[in-house]
């Protein structure tokens, strides 16, 4: 019964494979190996015990209090029509240069995700507003298929990972004996996130303009009116200035990420209030999907605690922590293989699953091993995004195949994102070369 941890994942894995709920799935399958233990005598019911205690610190946590009210923020301007009205802007006003479409989209998609943070809602909204104007102007289905599939580290994931991070780094410190470790915030994330975050953007953007400039014919000039500068402010200015208040409020630590979260929706409601473009219908339907999301999170977490503490009464904790150090290539062999399985998991696992399930196992022994925290979260963001976007099971892919028409081919969205997988495989070895990238502006800020 060494092995029972390991047989359990598995049991989860094949499970998810069939296509069996997540959330039932792993407390289903926690039960069950639960039950085979305590009948063979190689589990005791003790490890159960903490299970109330975990469920009610879910509950009461203060940090994730802020998924609804992202939630709510991202689905209100995508519902009210403010994020269709920026796009909207910032295509007049770029749309007229070779290339400029889409520099507009990848320059709205980033603000999407970083109000929305969930990487469907990203891609479908986006290809719902974009992917015709674009095809429309004449862009090569490949291209605009692979810019509307860009997505970069958003907000909602960060927010969970930040505090399954934090967790993680307390318990690989208490691992060493060090009691009172420095504490790790989703401030600390958010800030992580925004040089890499922006690189990417940059490499989109610089990937318009070369294949404007060496095939006009692929990317060229949109035929749009030109719209007046004061028109263009009132169409971009008041979503753009809600974004960077919300964002630039956590990185300066003038608010907590709950406390941003509650401004960013209650600005998304006063300016759909005042632009008229929210009825009744429409905000009913808003705060249903913000609960409807809200609460598949909060039960996939609590069926990934059960499943955790499960783990680790089978010992699963100390069986990879053995396998980890006695890995090749010490601790960058076991960081390559934990990467590469990451990757893997995310053709079967949303971002949400793998935080919950996989980081609190592997992300307490690296850390232990001297892995830095945020460097280590940012790396799993970069890293689940552009599994998100691989052929042929990405899942940006199968959304983006939902929305765009059928005129254009699933060849052309695969082979159309291969210049952003490029980009982002691009980013994670400048990340693994210079991992300042992530912790310079956190140490900056918060130190």
């Amino acid at each position: 019964m060494e092995y029972a941890a390991l047989y359990m994942f598995t049991a989860v894995f094949v499970l998810l494979l069939l296509g069996y709920p997540v959330a039932l799935t792993l407390a289903g399958t926690s039960l069950i190996a639960a039950l085979l233990g305590v009948i063979t005598g190689h589990f005791d019911l003790i490890f159960l015990n903490a299970l109330p205690n975990r469920l009610f610190g879910i509950m009461t946590n203060q940090t994730l209090m802020a998924v609804p009210l992202f939630v709510l923020m991202g689905v209100i301007l995508e519902r009210s029509k403010i994020a269709e009205d920026l796009l909207d802007a910032m295509t007049r006003a770029f749309g007229r240069a070779p290339g400029g479409l889409g520099l507009a989209v990848c320059l709205v998609g980033m603000l999407m995700a970083a109000s929305t943070g969930i990487v469907g809602a990203t891609v479908v909204t986006m290809g719902l507003m974009a992917l015709p104007t674009m095809l429309k102007a004449g862009y090569s289905p490949r291209l605009a298929t692979g810019t509307i599939g860009q997505i970069i580290p958003p907000s909602i994931a960060l927010v969970l990972l930040g505090d399954v991070i934090a967790s993680a780094y307390q318990q690989s410190q208490l691992s060493l004996g060090i009691f009172n470790p420095r504490s790790i915030s989703v401030g600390d994330l958010f800030a992580g996130a925004i040089i890499p975050g922006l690189i990417l953007v940059m490499l989109y953007s610089v990937l318009m303009i070369v294949v404007a400039l060496a095939k006009p014919k692929l990317a060229p000039p949109a035929d749009l009116p030109s719209v007046p500068l004061p028109a263009l402010m009132r169409s971009a200015a008041p979503p753009l200035i809600l974004i960077i208040l919300v964002l630039g409020s956590i990185l300066f630590g003038a608010a907590t990420p709950t406390e941003a979260a509650g401004i960013g929706a209650m600005g998304a409601l006063v300016m759909a209030f005042f632009r008229k473009t929210l009825d009744r219908e429409a905000l009913s339907s808003s705060l249903s999907s913000t609960v409807e999301t809200t609460a598949m999170v909060f039960f996939i977490l609590i069926g990934a605690s059960l499943f955790s503490l499960v783990f680790r009464g089978y010992g699963g904790d100390e069986l990879v922590a053995g396998i980890f150090e006695h890995m090749p290539g010490g601790v960058a062999g076991a960081l390559a293989i934990v990467m590469l399985t990451i990757f893997l998991l995310g053709f079967i696992l949303d971002f949400i699953e793998i935080t919950f399930v996989v980081v609190p196992i592997v992300g307490p022994i690296l850390m232990a091993m001297g892995v830095d925290p945020i460097w280590l979260g940012i790396m799993i963001a970069v890293n689940l995004q552009t599994s998100f976007l691989t052929p042929p099971f990405g899942f940006s892919l199968f959304y983006l195949r939902g929305v765009v028409p059928d005129s254009v081919a699933t060849r052309d969205i695969y082979l159309g994102v291969i210049p952003f997988i490029l980009i982002q495989l691009a980013m994670l070895a400048l990340l693994v070369w210079q991992p300042a990238l992530a912790t310079w502006l956190p140490e900056q800020l918060y130190q």
